[in-house]
């Protein structure tokens, strides 16, 4: 038979009560009689019948991942580390994709008619859009935010980015690349924005000249990185190194070139940024700066769940970031 919550408060000698309060990871209860709670729940199996806890609490312990994102390597890893905040906290976790112009607000309406979730975590570029961004506050809905262009005005988790592309880019010159390819993310996109300050300050250190020719609009897809190389690799002058603004795009560098006889990286460096499974999978692996996305689903996740517990509850988490140089870059050959 399955446990019930009176069994768990019995074998732990406490009031059913005190057992909600464990399960929500609610504050002051003390770390002995937490011990002995989750130890109870651990030996009766018991697990939290989530419709009941939904009519008691009037939530419906669901919180949504809200995206709009042509990346599924980097949503996959802010699914995973969501779904781990998730289960150890008793709530389940939906997906609400929404769609582009007038596709919106439509989108973001009938996730809440469908699921109504207690709270969203937010994804570029969505963190900064003004449709989604209104209707959650007109609603009062709580919502954490992924790398957001104004952390100061939101609770989530984000990551130096710019300074992570000035080392980047910087390795890439000390290597002795003096023309470097930048294939940039969607305009709507906070990371486009930073990856590019981060390029061009690296350039600007370095004293090389910027060349507008050498940049390329992308939109964190395969298929535009490809495109990107091919513009980039029709130049009379070519670069002789590429940094994409996401691994997606710098792995469809990787195809352009191939098709192209252009080896990497003997006659091209390629990077890209995040370090999503692709960078390692593909060969060349992927010089990349590792972004701890798993990580940052995981802590949005859980500075979304204390403003759901607590009104002025949740902050701005900032991470570390990784630089990684594989076998994709080495030295220009002249």
């Amino acid at each position: 038979m399955r446990s019930r919550i009176e069994d768990v408060a019995a074998a732990a000698g406490v009031s059913m009560k005190t057992v909600s309060r464990v399960l929500n990871n609610e504050p002051n209860v003390r770390d002995i009689t937490r011990e002995r709670v989750m130890r109870a729940v651990e030996q009766l199996q018991y697990k939290p019948n989530l419709s009941a806890r939904s009519l008691a609490g009037q939530r419906s312990c669901v919180v949504a991942l809200v995206y709009n994102n042509p990346s599924r390597n980097y949503l996959m890893e802010i699914q995973n580390g969501m779904l781990e905040a998730c289960r150890a906290n008793h709530y389940n976790l939906v997906l609400g994709p929404v769609g582009s112009g007038t596709q919106r607000a439509a989108d973001i309406k009938g996730l809440f008619e469908y699921f109504g979730p207690d709270g969203v975590v937010l994804i570029p570029p969505l963190t900064d859009d003004p449709v989604v961004l209104a209707y959650l506050q007109e609603h009062g809905v709580p919502f954490a935010c992924i790398a957001p262009r104004e952390p100061q005005n939101h609770i989530g988790v984000m990551m130096e980015e710019t300074a992570a592309v000035v080392e980047l880019v910087a390795g890439l010159i000390a290597l002795g690349h003096r023309r470097i390819g930048h294939i940039k993310g969607p305009r709507a996109h906070g990371a486009c924005q930073w990856r590019y300050a981060g390029y061009r300050q690296a350039l600007r250190t370095a004293g090389l000249a910027y060349d507008p020719r050498l940049v390329v609009q992308g939109e964190f897809s395969f298929e535009s990185g490809m495109q990107g190389a091919n513009r980039l690799l029709d130049l009379p002058d070519p670069p002789t190194a590429i940094f994409a603004a996401n691994d997606d795009m710098a792995a469809g560098v990787i195809r352009a070139a191939g098709e192209r006889g252009v080896s990497v990286p003997r006659e091209l460096s390629v990077c890209g940024f995040d370090d999503t499974p692709i960078a390692s999978h593909i060969y060349p692996a992927l010089t990349t700066v590792r972004q701890p996305t798993s990580e940052m689903g995981r802590l949005a996740t859980l500075e979304l769940l204390d403003r759901i517990r607590t009104p002025d509850g949740g902050r701005m988490v900032h991470v570390q970031h990784t630089l990684l140089f594989r076998d994709s870059t080495r030295a220009p050959a002249h």
